[in-house]
C-alpha cells in the first residue's frame, strides 16, 4: 500500500516513536510538582519547548502546547481578538484558509464582529496589495496560512506581515503544512502548528504568541501553559512532537529536493497520460511534497475508492466526498475545476518506484471511472449541420456532478457556432465545474439564470 496523504496526517516518524516510548517512562508525573518525578517531567517539558521554539523561530516563553492544531487556531484567534477589542472587531482571513480558521471567523461574526475574506488568484495565493487594502483602522487581527492544505500553494507571508506591521495589526499564521520544511519567514505575530502534520503524534498543537502582542486568554483561568492552554500537559506527546520536528528539519533540505522532483514528475506526466486534466495550484511557489489535479467527467469519491483498490491512499477536495455535496471552499475560491479532484501528498521517504506505479495505474483507473459514468472518451468532434437548433436545454436536475458536465459535453456539438446550451442543475458544484469546463474546452460561459428547481447555466459554442 502506498500512502500518499501526508497532508492529512504524516506517518509517525521513527524518532517520534522512540521519544514517545522513552518519555512514557520518564514524563508521567506532574511537572508543576517539586519532587523528583515532577522535576524530571518539568525538565522534559522545558527541553521540548526549547527545541520546538528553536525550530519555529521564537522564544521558549512565547510558545505553548495545545491539544491539537485546531485548538491552537481557535485559542490564538479568540485570545488575539479579545486582547485588541478596544481597537475594533474586524477580522481578516483569506478565502482559502483551513476550516479551523473559517470556523473561528464564523463564531466571531455570529458574536457581532465583522469578517473580510481576501480573494485569491487562480493559483490559490493572495495578492499582498489586495490584502493590504483590506486592512482597516478597526482591524483587530489578520490571518494567513503559510501554505495551502489542499493545493500546496505558498502564501506571500512576509509581504503581508510587513503590510500588517505598518498598519499596527497582528498577523496569525497557520503553519501546520509548512513547519516540516522550515520556519515561516516574515514578521508574524502569532503562529500555530499541528504535530501530526510533520510526523509527530496526534493530539499536540503549537501556539506561539510574540512578546508585545496584546493577548487575552479566553475561558476559565488555568495556571498551566501561561494560562493559554488549560489542562494537564501531554508530556510524552509533546516530547515526541518536538523530537520529530527537529528530526524532519534535519532531513528537510535533502527530502525537499527529492520529493519536489517526484511531484514535478507527476505534475508533468498526469496531463500527458490522462486526457482532460487540470493541475491546480502554483507550479513553483508550493510545498515540495504536495500537488493537486482535477479530472473532467470523474466522480471524485469513486476515483478515490478505485485508487484505494489499486493500493494508493490519496485524498480529495471534490464535492463528491462531502456530505454537503458542495465544492471545496479552496477550489471554489480559486475558480478551478472541482470534478475528480485528487490531492497527492508524499510522506518523507516515499520511493520513486511508488510514484512510477501510480502514474501507471492512474490512466486506466480514470478511464474505467469515466466509462462507468458514460463520459465522452475523447473531445467531441465538431460538426456544423444545416438545421441544427440554435439552443438546447439539458435537464440534469437531481443529478450530481460530474453528470451535468458530462451531459453538456455530449450535446455541445448539436448546436451551431453561436448557439447556446442551457444546463439545468441543482448541484452547487455545477456553478464551479461548468465554467471550468468552458475554459478547458474553449467555449464561452455566458452566466447563470434562475430556473425552476435549480439554476440554468448558459454556455455558448464558439469553437469549430
Amino acid at each position: 500500500m502506498s500512502y500518499f496523504d501526508a497532508a492529512s496526517s504524516a506517518p509517525l516518524h521513527p524518532v517520534a516513536r522512540q521519544a514517545l516510548q522513552a518519555s512514557l517512562d520518564e514524563g508521567w508525573a506532574d511537572p508543576a510538582r517539586l519532587y523528583r518525578e515532577g522535576r524530571r517531567a518539568r525538565l522534559l517539558l522545558d527541553a521540548a519547548r526549547e527545541a520546538a521554539a528553536e525550530a519555529i523561530g521564537c522564544r521558549p516563553d512565547e510558545l505553548v502546547f495545545t491539544t491539537s492544531g485546531t485548538r491552537a487556531v481557535h485559542t490564538g484567534i479568540a485570545g488575539a481578538l479579545a486582547g485588541r477589542h478596544r481597537v475594533g472587531r474586524h477580522l481578516i482571513v483569506s478565502a482559502v484558509e483551513h476550516s479551523s480558521v473559517l470556523h473561528s471567523a464564523e463564531v466571531h461574526r455570529n458574536q457581532g464582529g465583522t469578517v473580510s475574506e481576501v480573494p485569491v488568484l487562480r493559483t490559490g495565493a493572495v495578492s499582498p496589495g489586495v490584502y493590504a487594502e483590506t486592512l482597516r483602522p478597526d482591524t483587530a487581527l489578520a490571518c494567513l496560512q503559510s501554505a495551502n492544505h489542499e493545493v500546496g500553494t505558498e502564501q506571500p507571508v512576509a509581504a503581508v506581515a510587513e503590510a500588517c506591521r505598518a498598519a499596527g495589526v497582528p498577523l496569525l499564521v497557520d503553519a501546520a503544512q509548512s513547519l516540516a520544511w522550515g520556519p515561516v519567514e516574515g514578521g508574524w505575530s502569532l503562529l500555530t502548528g499541528s504535530a501530526h502534520k510533520w510526523g509527530g503524534p496526534a493530539g499536540v498543537g503549537l501556539l506561539a504568541v510574540r512578546k508585545g502582542v496584546r493577548y487575552a486568554p479566553q475561558g476559565p483561568a488555568d495556571e498551566r501553559e501561561s494560562g493559554r492552554a488549560p489542562g494537564f500537559e501531554n508530556i510524552p506527546g509533546i516530547v515526541a512532537a518536538a523530537a520529530s520536528l527537529r528530526a524532519v528539519r534535519a532531513e528537510a533540505a535533502a527530502e525537499s529536493a527529492r520529493l519536489r522532483e517526484l511531484t514535478d514528475r507527476i505534475r508533468a506526466r498526469v496531463p500527458e497520460l490522462v486526457p482532460d486534466v487540470e493541475v491546480v495550484g502554483d507550479p513553483v511557489r508550493r510545498l515540495p511534497h504536495l500537488l493537486t489535479f482535477s479530472c473532467l467527467y470523474v466522480d471524485g469519491e469513486t476515483l478515490l475508492h478505485e485508487l484505494d483498490r489499486e493500493g494508493f491512499s490519496v485524498s480529495s477536495g471534490s464535492s463528491c466526498t462531502s456530505s454537503t455535496l458542495t465544492p471545496s471552499h479552496v477550489l471554489k475560491a480559486m475558480g478551478v475545476l472541482s470534478e475528480g479532484n485528487v490531492r497527492v501528498s508524499l510522506p518523507l521517504g516515499t520511493p520513486a518506484k511508488d510514484v512510477d506505479r501510480f502514474l501507471d495505474v492512474l490512466p486506466r483507473t480514470v478511464a474505467a471511472v469515466r466509462e462507468k459514468l458514460g463520459a465522452p472518451t475523447t473531445a467531441p468532434k465538431v460538426t456544423v449541420e444545416d438545421g441544427s437548433p440554435a439552443s438546447l436545454v439539458v435537464d440534469t436536475l437531481g443529478k450530481r456532478c460530474p453528470i451535468p458536465v458530462i451531459e453538456l459535453a455530449k450535446v455541445i456539438t448539436d448546436v451551431p457556432v453561436g448557439g447556446t446550451v442551457r444546463v439545468l442543475s441543482d448541484d452547487e458544484a455545477a456553478r464551479l465545474d461548468i465554467p471550468a469546463w468552458c475554459e478547458m474546452r474553449g467555449q464561452e460561459y455566458v452566466g447563470e439564470e434562475p430556473a425552476e428547481g435549480g439554476t440554468a447555466y448558459v454556455v455558448r459554442r464558439i469553437t469549430m
